[in-house]
């Protein structure tokens, strides 16, 4: 998780990730186009990326594609979001049932 959290706390490859959603796939030379870095900038953030397992990669050819790897994200979501939001969902539930129950004895 530490590798994970550290990947994400940078902008630069936050901004990585938002260009991968968008359009899966991409080589590094894509990438490149659409950063304005150098090309060993993108490269070292790329690794993070991978490193953190955000980002998996595929050999097409001679050509080494770039694929976002939205598991890590579902963890922390799962891990550190998603119990927050079912508390809410609860909470609306409960509160729809009251106020049915209200309303039929009225």
């Amino acid at each position: 998780m530490d590798k994970l959290f550290k990947a994400l706390a940078d902008g630069t490859r936050r901004e990585l990730l938002d260009i991968l959603f968008v359009s899966n796939g991409l080589s590094l030379t894509e990438l490149c186009q659409q950063m304005t870095m150098s090309r060993q900038a993108v490269t070292k953030h790329l690794l993070l990326l991978e490193e953190a397992n955000l980002v998996t990669v595929m050999w097409h050819g001679r050509e080494k594609l770039h694929y976002l790897n939205p598991v890590p994200i579902g963890e922390i979501y799962h891990r550190w979001i998603g119990k927050f939001d079912q508390r809410r969902i609860e909470a609306l539930t409960n509160l729809k049932q009251a106020l049915e129950e209200d309303s039929k004895h009225e």
